[in-house]
């Protein structure tokens, strides 16, 4: 049956202001920093030539920064030396900050920044890796992040290598009888779908009752910023689809996965320590890998940034 392998496809994954035109990308004029592209995949960017502690409070790095952002779909800002709350601080450049889900991951003295840690177990005692298997984060918020930035604390010598997937370039490739297909499905988004492979961790109590039971958002979604279409799926979030059979739905999401996730599509983000990574919630999908020791500490900040209802 189909659905047997879109099940074994995601058990597999979980190991192993100029506008986007879906062609090469326009080069950008930067005068405050210098930005380099990492991929042929037109999502993946590095940014040289900033301290971001002196660069947030200058209001042409926060323009440029933003363009960059908008450009390349996930930056990489590299080395930086950050406290917590000079990261918060940096997130703002980005738009407002968004509470996030699960608070027992906040760091203590500032409750806004999650951390990210390969030391936490589930209560079985396996090890927890945030963010194994594609996803885009917080889907199942009624309004969901626009934006994620993680900040490299502490990394192991080898691996944990964080993998996106450009959603514009996913839709544009699509055909067009499958794009008119799926053009008005509504899918359903839930904390953690019954056909997910990965294990989250329990939201912590007084979130239970703050976090949405389910929302409903477009399988197609419209950027806010640059126009385009993408495919908006997370295989952790969706239960369901509006109107199709449970069966009938995961077939056509493994279908949408696979194509999606072809290695043209993907930047693969290798960490360096002092990196500020943010990405575009609203048009990638990404996940983590924990190929390293465990042994060796993988410990970085991260916070979320405040987006729109997908339409």
């Amino acid at each position: 049956m189909r659905i047997q392998s879109f099940l074994e496809c995601r058990r597999q994954l979980s190991l192993g202001a100029e506008k986007y035109s879906g062609g090469p990308m326009a080069v950008a004029q930067f005068r405050h920093i210098e930005v380099n592209p990492l991929s042929s995949s037109h999502a993946g960017a590095e940014v040289l030539g900033v301290d971001l502690r002196d660069g947030m409070k200058d209001s042409a790095v926060r323009e440029e920064l933003n363009r960059a952002f908008a450009n390349h779909c996930v930056i990489a800002i590299r080395d930086q030396n950050l406290t917590a709350q000079q990261f918060y601080e940096v997130g703002e450049i980005f738009g407002d900050i968004f509470p996030q889900h699960n608070s027992r991951f906040s760091v203590p003295d500032c409750p806004l920044i999650h951390y990210i840690s390969n030391q936490d177990k589930f209560e079985d005692g396996r090890i927890y890796i945030p963010g194994e298997g594609y996803h885009t984060d917080h889907s199942n918020d009624a309004v969901p992040p626009k934006a994620t930035m993680l900040f490299a604390v502490k990394l192991p010598n080898t691996g944990g290598d964080t993998q996106f997937i450009n959603m514009y370039r996913a839709y544009e490739t699509l055909s067009e009888a499958m794009k008119k297909r799926i053009e008005s499905l509504q899918c359903v988004h839930v904390y953690q779908s019954k056909y997910s492979e990965r294990k989250l961790m329990a939201l912590a109590g007084e979130k239970k009752t703050v976090v949405p039971t389910q929302v409903i958002h477009p399988l197609v979604r419209t950027h806010p910023v640059t126009g385009k279409k993408a495919l908006y799926i997370n295989p952790i979030r969706i239960e369901s689809i509006l109107g199709m059979d449970d069966g009938d739905a995961q077939n056509l999401l493994g279908e949408l996965l696979e194509h999606s996730i072809d290695l043209s599509n993907e930047y693969r983000h290798k960490w360096r320590s002092g990196d500020v990574v943010i990405w575009d919630n609203r048009c990638l999908m990404h996940k983590a890998n924990g190929d390293y020791p465990v042994e060796e500490v993988r410990y970085l900040y991260r916070l979320m940034v405040k987006g729109e209802a997908p339409v």
